[in-house]
């Protein structure tokens, strides 16, 4: 397998000329099939993979990769919200079914809602939480709830896999945290969110949802297509340092609606221009680079092997900012993504220009713990805040020679206070229980300096004795 720092040898190119010339029908289908033709031209040295399929169709449009094997992180969360769908539709769970989060949940790494165990939350509002805030807390609370355990919900999401033909996936958790077991291909992933597109229609609206309000809070999504690239409608994004930043979208306009997938950029704002710059190539051209002979999504075949581990590039120490989902405005490179053989679309064109601040779709979208809203049960829905310590006390924590040094001038407080426990005033005989202390006996005035001795008379001298 090519590293994924460099570019991969064969069909991919980087030259226009060469991406807009004619390619015999052969070659174009052996290139969709191991996913090598190309799709965007990344400014930067790094390929990642992407694919651009049209939705009714299934055609592929433009495809880089798309068979190669890849951490799909959040993104995973497709894949949760379509077994929910599933059970919706076969009975087993209604949107208004009550959900409770275990200590399971509670206890998975951010970003998540944080509720407390015991909190309850309704299947409708669990999904809008888990595709907007992409809480990992909450896609175990739906997993626990839709299956009873963890462990057999991911057995249904890796069944449900098998079902519609995701050869290169395996889902080892239900939100995409990191686990060397949960990998996926774009291939597979534009399998499975047409799969929710056509099957699902009445459920498109959750994917784009630009914000929730819990309460005075409002969370907004991450996915930056929402309200920037005309004809967006959601899908879902999807970050770890080991995948890179990946995202799933859907835009529509006309009669046309394109699904692009994007894996693996260095950062939040170079996942929305790459997937911005694959969309508006599917909708500027009316044919794809494959011709009329061009596949379908399921034709591709999954490359075997392990996915590429992203973490040196994405989360390495060349980093001026530390990588996060929420990451949509800064990257360690300039951002690469332009136009190639885009006809009538200007050489120029990026993935940026094509991103505008549009009216919002729809306002903050309300979500609630409970059966209905309620702002106590949303107050009492998160734990405690921790008591404050003093600084002392942090500081000692912080370090061990301070917290002995601590502990020492405790002891000694404690022992000179017992010390002092044991000195009693000296009794007087007369001294009784309850008895007033002894008056001090008044202050002896001061002795008064003697005074000094007089000068002594000189001596009178002895007469002499007689003749």
């Amino acid at each position: 397998m090519p590293d994924a720092s460099q570019p991969a040898s064969g069909n991919r190119t980087t030259d226009q000329s060469r991406v807009s010339s004619p390619i015999p029908s052969r070659v174009r289908i052996l290139a969709a099939l191991f996913g090598a033709s190309l799709a965007i031209a990344p400014l930067a040295a790094q390929a990642t993979p992407s694919l651009l399929i049209d939705v009714d169709s299934g055609k592929v449009l433009l495809a880089e990769d798309a068979t190669k094997p890849w951490y799909p992180a959040s993104v995973t969360k497709l894949m949760t919200a379509y077994v929910t769908f599933r059970a919706m539709r076969d009975g087993r769970i209604t949107p208004q079914t009550l959900l409770t989060v275990s200590p399971n949940a509670v206890a998975q790494a951010p970003s998540k809602m944080g509720f407390k165990a015991g909190t309850q939350v309704t299947v409708d509002n669990a999904l809008k939480m888990m595709l907007v805030k992409s809480a990992n807390d909450i896609a175990v609370v739906l997993a626990e709830g839709v299956s009873g355990s963890e462990p057999a919900f991911i057995d249904e999401m890796n069944a449900k896999a098998a079902e519609l033909g995701m050869t290169g996936t395996h889902f080892a958790n239900p939100n995409g945290l990191p686990d060397p077991d949960n990998y996926t291909t774009a291939r597979d992933l534009a399998v499975l969110a047409r799969a929710i597109l056509l099957q699902f229609p009445d459920q498109a609206d959750l994917f784009k949802v630009p914000a929730i309000q819990l309460g005075n809070r409002v969370i907004r999504t991450y996915n930056k297509l929402i309200d920037r690239y005309p004809g967006a409608e959601g899908m879902k994004t999807g970050f770890i340092c080991a995948s890179g930043f990946n995202l799933v979208g859907v835009a529509h306009r006309g009669n046309k609606r394109v699904l692009a997938v994007v894996l693996g950029t260095s950062s939040g704002r170079e996942r929305t221009e790459a997937a911005a710059l694959l969309m508006e190539k599917g909708f500027q051209q009316s044919w794809s680079i494959f011709g009329n002979v061009s596949p379908t999504v399921d034709s591709l075949r999954n490359e075997g092997g392990s996915p590429p581990d992203m973490r040196g590039e994405v989360c390495g120490r060349k980093r001026k900012t530390v990588a996060s989902e929420a990451d949509d405005d800064s990257s360690p490179s300039p951002t690469g993504f332009a136009a190639a053989g885009m006809a009538g679309a200007g050489a120029k064109l990026t993935g940026a220009s094509l991103l505008v601040n549009l009216p919002p779709s729809m306002a903050p979208v309300p979500v609630w713990v409970g059966p209905t809203p309620n702002q106590a049960a949303i107050d009492a829905a998160y734990p405690p805040a921790p008591e404050r310590k003093g600084r002392k006390a942090v500081a000692a924590k912080k370090d061990p020679a301070k917290k002995d040094a601590a502990k020492k001038d405790a002891a000694k407080k404690d022992a000179a206070k017992k010390d002092d426990g044991k000195k009693k005033p000296e009794a007087t005989a007369s001294a009784e229980p309850g008895a007033k202390p002894a008056a001090k006996p008044a202050a002896k005035p001061a002795a008064k300096p003697a005074p000094k001795p007089a000068a002594s008379a000189a001596p009178t001298p002895a007469p002499r004795p007689a003749n």
